[in-house]
């Protein structure tokens, strides 16, 4: 299972809000599509790019028409992702399409609920110590504290 490609869509999600009586259009970068397409990266590529040549992002897909094709740049960069630029009727987006290899997948996992022995203790001890954030220290490097 890790050695399975996928195509990745990411694309600018809008969404329109009004706030004391001015709209705002708030962009959001996102995930929206991840397709499994198998063991072979050159099927991963092809599906790929005909994800970027036709692939439609749902802000202009909500808006569509029987028929409509909308025009699109397609631009290839030099690490194999697609850019492409989607405009149809006075609405514009961009999504990027990526492949990319499966290399670790962990389900979740939650720990067991505390006692009610547990659940009084931190209540009076207060909240246990916050887990250190994440970080990267190179092999060649040595500790110097």
């Amino acid at each position: 299972m890790t050695a399975d490609w996928y195509v990745l869509i990411e694309e600018d999600t809008r969404t329109t809000q009004r706030a004391d009586g001015t709209e705002l259009k708030l962009h959001h970068w996102a995930l929206t599509r991840t397709h499994r397409i198998g063991p072979n990266r050159t099927q991963a590529a092809a599906a790929a790019e005909d994800a970027a040549l036709n692939y439609l992002p749902g802000i202009l897909a909500r808006h569509a028409r029987p028929g409509d094709e909308p025009a699109r740049h397609a631009l290839l960069t030099q690490d194999g992702a697609w850019i492409v630029l989607v405009k149809q009727r006075h609405r514009e987006c961009h999504i990027r399409v990526t492949t990319a290899q499966l290399v670790h997948s962990r389900e979740e996992k939650e720990a067991p609920p505390k006692s009610l022995r547990e659940k009084f203790r931190s209540a009076i001890e207060g909240p246990p110590p916050t887990a250190k954030p994440w970080a990267w220290t190179p092999e060649d490097q040595t500790d110097q504290t």
